[in-house]
């Protein structure tokens, strides 16, 4: 079988020896140009403790890469903090950067031809921007997660990431000195690694991992360990494997493959913006997922895992019980998962959980199905007046199912966040943050900052907040998030005023503002859209480009006659044939 079929279009053709010649030049010998090339793709940077390590990781995965005859060749994409960005107008580009890393990585590995792709990443756009590219490009592939924080402490207290945006409220509360919340920040993140909860990062790593897209525990190996760059070091031979197979992220990546991860991610508690990420991320790989699917995963999946936000346990706990391989066997027992699907290591996920044991009673951390946390899913799909095209909401069963009162409503993050500096926010509200949607915001951000003020001044259980922006995954409390259609494009948020009534039941799936339509008619005739919030550069091009919340906001959708087209692969069998 020949391996090297892409990267021989630019060795073996003796019409372009200016492209041989520079590789030489770059290091390679004349037996190199004879050997699969394998683009080791790092998404690291130094100014961020997700993605510090990144780089060091990716020369263990290109050292393991040399070792099966293969030739390593590293480049790196960009990543933004959504930690660092949350709560200020950097966290406008979060969202676009997962479009700029999957084309950056597609049009790199694209260009040069790589045989097979391997993606060292961290932060929460990382891991959907390189597993669009991979599944745009279709080529033997795979993904390396960076692994979690380790968890912080101070005087007693166990922190993370979300324990600096809670002492922000409880701050602005007076409920802590200035000294106490020095000392959160500053112990709060003890080294590299992603955010430690069930939050985006590894929301995102263990559904990645339910995909068949990682090699087994890549999810959940803490950043600091010794058994993360053994990882990294054995990923050059299951890349070889997946080279000799032929065994590509479209065979992988399958509808049924989907409906693993989107078990995953209910039963671990996960993040909303699993939403976005993975009806993003089959786009890619031509397989339609929906809004419904998730719902439909709701209803018949439950919440099991008592992990942060909501609950008390971070991902280096879970790693201490056997990982996500141990909580993958316990479903697989359940019935929950289907077992015959393949995966990177060219087995299937129950051959590669053959070895593990589930998770028992000597654990609280993973509910029995007898006894779970929240009888269905926590992610539940909401439509009414407010959302004809839906929101996503995450309620674990400890916020209630409903929630009704007046409306406060604010234009914008910067907004609230002042309102909730001057004890705006009353008990009962539904606060309202609009025009921060993929648009208006534009980018779509995270509305973080605001949420864990709200829980730091203990209004947490007593407010309830919607937007047609997103949520973090560390937020916790009555939220929904990705409103359809957003404000800026006329959707029902736009025309609520202060003291609106509105209603919110989780239970029957609905939210609406109780205006009668005739009400609603005249707002909405009177209603201007607001001047561009840009106007030049990526914000501007993300806002002429982007999808609405229930496409996954992707940046390449295709309509035809209210249809959407899925995509095909970048580089045709013709081209491939002529090589």
């Amino acid at each position: 079988m020949i391996l090297n079929k892409y990267s021989r279009i630019y060795t073996k053709d003796d019409s372009l020896p200016a492209s041989q010649a520079m590789l030489i030049g770059a290091g390679l010998t004349d037996a190199d140009l004879r050997k699969p090339f394998v683009g080791i793709c790092s998404t690291g940077f130094e100014g961020n403790t997700c993605n510090m390590h990144l780089n060091g990781l990716a020369d263990e995965v290109k050292r393991g890469v040399a070792a099966q005859g293969l030739v390593g060749l590293r480049f790196n994409t960009i990543g933004v903090s959504d930690g660092i960005t949350n709560g200020n107008d950097g966290m406008r580009f979060s969202l676009v950067s997962r479009e700029i890393i999957a084309d950056s990585i597609e049009a790199m590995a694209g260009a040069h031809y790589y045989d097979a792709l391997a993606c060292v990443v961290g932060c929460d756009k990382n891991m959907p921007g390189a597993l669009m590219a991979m599944a745009r490009l279709n080529r033997p592939s795979l993904m390396v997660y960076g692994g979690s924080i380790r968890g912080g402490e101070f005087k007693g207290q166990k922190l993370n990431i979300v324990s600096c945006f809670e002492a922000y409220g409880k701050k602005v509360n007076g409920q802590i000195s200035d000294e106490d919340y020095r000392g959160i920040i500053h112990n709060a993140c003890p080294g590299p690694g992603a955010c430690g909860g069930m939050y985006t990062a590894n929301t995102l790593a263990s559904a990645i991992e339910a995909l068949g897209m990682t090699v087994p525990a890549s999810s959940s190996l803490p950043a600091e360990s010794s058994a993360k760059v053994q990882e990294c070091l054995d990923t050059g031979a299951y890349l070889r494997r997946l080279l000799e197979l032929d065994l590509k992220p479209r065979d992988i990546m399958t509808r049924a493959a989907f409906e693993n991860a989107l078990v995953v991610v209910t039963v671990l508690g996960g993040s909303t913006n699993a939403v976005l990420h993975l009806i993003a991320i089959a786009h890619a790989a031509g397989v339609k997922l929906t809004m419904d699917d998730f719902q439909a995963v709701s209803n018949r999946v439950p919440v099991l895992a008592d992990l942060k936000p909501s609950g008390k346990y971070l991902m280096e706990d879970l790693s201490k019980l056997g990982g996500i391989p141990a909580v993958f066997r316990t479903l697989l027992d359940y019935g929950l998962l289907n077992g015959d699907l393949p995966t990177v290591t060219g087995r299937t996920l129950a051959e590669n959980l053959a070895g593990v044991r589930p998770l028992g009673p000597e654990q609280d951390l993973l509910r029995p199905l007898s006894n779970p946390i929240k009888a269905d899913g926590h992610i539940q799909m909401l439509y009414g007046n407010l959302a004809t095209k839906g929101a996503v909401a995450k309620i674990t069963g400890k916020e209630g199912l409903r929630f009704e009162g007046p409306a406060i409503v604010f234009n914008s993050e910067a907004e609230l966040n002042q309102g909730i500096a001057d004890h705006r926010i009353q008990p009962g509200q539904v606060v309202v943050i609009r025009y921060v949607g993929p648009k208006g915001g534009p980018g779509m951000p995270e509305m973080l900052k605001p949420t864990a003020a709200i829980m730091g001044a203990g209004l947490g259980d007593k407010v309830a907040l919607i937007t047609d922006g997103r949520f973090s995954g560390g937020t916790h409390g009555f939220v929904i998030g990705h409103v359809c259609p957003e404000a800026y494009d006329g959707g029902g948020l736009a025309l609520v005023e202060n003291g609106d009534w509105i209603v919110l039941d989780a239970a029957q799936n609905t939210m609406d503002v109780r205006l009668s339509d005739e009400e609603l008619a005249t707002r909405r005739a009177a209603w201007r859209q607001p001047p561009l919030p840009v106007r030049q550069g990526v914000l501007l091009k993300y806002i002429r480009t982007v999808s609405d919340a229930s496409h996954g906001c992707v940046t390449d959708l295709i309509e035809e006659n209210g249809q959407v087209e899925l995509p095909t692969t970048v580089v045709s069998q013709a081209a491939l044939a002529s090589a």
